[in-house]
């Protein structure tokens, strides 16, 4: 029971890791709900999508004379409103937001009226929201990324607990989880953001992208780390370091890490 209990640790602070970084991340759409007068409306906006494909947004609106569309422009732009209509199918509506030629970031919200009643509102109220273009990417390409990534992650967590129990895997264990980092933060994160943004690498010293420095820099402590071969108690403290660093850079933000504005901005900012 004390072997299988560090992994069973490691394992659930993996998930709920996991599960943070897509609470926080880009492909997590916004989810709530507005009232129309008396009748309430759930919705569920996205914030990215492929530009091989028409963006679908749909609600539920059992009031027949409630009538909505969608407008949508160039991202922080003042270009004029490109506006689509939803249609009504039984109590559900939907439109769809269409790619922008040569534009990768739109803001939108979706505007719902009643011409009798003279009511409107606005989802999300108050703002819009900012989302983001890109290329298709292979959906084993993505399992594959996600899997190794939170191996890693999860590989990290069980050589600090092994360091911190004075153990004798903790070599092994460590060239496993440079060996996960390795195709998870370098070699597939590479190619997924070369299907996305048609580039193998946009952090620095060429680019602004905080998320791909992020991942290489877990990477690079690894490999740092095995490449000294440290030996004795001195080793294991290093190793519960760069376990806990690893830990604490997981659980940054996505939010944190864009180099543009809040995902929803005010309308009317004070």
């Amino acid at each position: 029971m004390k072997k299988i209990f560090p992994w069973i640790f490691s394992t659930l602070i993996t998930f709920g890791v996991a599960t943070y970084q897509y609470l926080t991340g880009p492909n997590y759409p916004i989810k709530g709900k507005t009232f129309f007068d008396q009748l309430e409306i759930p919705y569920k906006l996205p914030r990215t999508h492929a530009w091989n494909s028409d963006c679908p947004l749909e609600l539920v609106v059992p009031d027949e004379n409630i009538l909505a569309y969608v407008e949508y422009r160039r991202y922080d732009s003042e270009d004029l409103w490109t506006r689509n209509a939803f249609k009504r199918k039984g109590d559900i509506i939907t439109t769809y937001i269409y790619p922008l030629p040569s534009i990768k970031t739109i803001e939108y919200r979706i505007v719902l009226f009643d011409n009798d009643r003279d009511i409107e509102i606005s989802i999300p109220p108050n703002g819009y929201v900012v989302m983001r273009w890109h290329g298709p990417v292979p959906k084993a390409l993505t399992i594959l990324q996600l899997i190794t990534l939170f191996l890693g992650l999860c590989f990290a967590l069980r050589t600090g607990l092994d360091a911190i129990g004075q153990g004798n895997m903790v070599w092994r264990l460590a060239v496993m989880t440079t060996l996960f980092l390795f195709f998870g933060c370098l070699l597939f994160a590479s190619i997924i953001d070369k299907y996305k943004f048609g580039t193998w690498w946009s952090g620095f010293p060429v680019g602004d992208n905080l998320l791909a420095d992020r991942w290489h820099i877990v990477f690079l402590f690894w490999l740092t780390l095995l490449s000294f071969r440290l030996k004795g108690r001195i080793a294991k403290g290093w190793y519960i370091f760069v376990s806990l660093l690893t830990l604490a850079i997981f659980l940054i933000p996505y939010n944190a890490l864009v180099p543009e504005p809040p995902i929803i901005y005010p309308l009317f900012p004070d």
